[in-house]
C-alpha cells in the first residue's frame, strides 16, 4: 500500500505520523490520511483541494506533476513525501 510522509519539520507544528493508504492516485491517498485529521488538510490543500503554495509534494522521489488535481498514478509499492516549500533568497 502506498505510504504517505510528513517532514519532521510538518510532524512538529501537525499531528501527522506516516501513513499507509489505500489509493491509487495522490488525492486519494491524501484524502485518506485527512479523514481523522482535518487541521493538516487545511496545512496542506486549500478549499478546493488543490496544493497550497507552500507545500512541495514528491511521489517516488520525482516532483508531483499535477498540483490541482492531485491525480499522479500511485502503485501499491508508491512513497509519496510532503514538505514544506522553501522560498526567499
Amino acid at each position: 500500500m502506498p505510504r504517505i510522509v510528513f517532514t519532521n519539520h510538518l510532524q512538529r507544528h501537525l499531528d501527522c505520523p506516516p501513513q499507509t493508504v489505500e489509493a491509487t492516485t495522490v488525492r486519494a491517498a491524501l484524502e485518506q490520511a485527512f479523514a481523522a485529521n482535518g487541521a493538516v488538510r487545511d496545512y496542506i490543500v486549500d478549499e478546493r483541494f488543490r496544493l497550497r503554495k507552500h507545500i512541495t509534494l514528491f511521489v517516488d522521489g520525482r516532483t508531483l506533476a499535477d498540483r490541482e488535481m492531485l491525480s499522479d498514478p500511485l502503485t501499491p509499492e508508491s512513497e509519496i513525501y510532503v514538505m514544506q516549500a522553501l522560498s526567499g533568497g
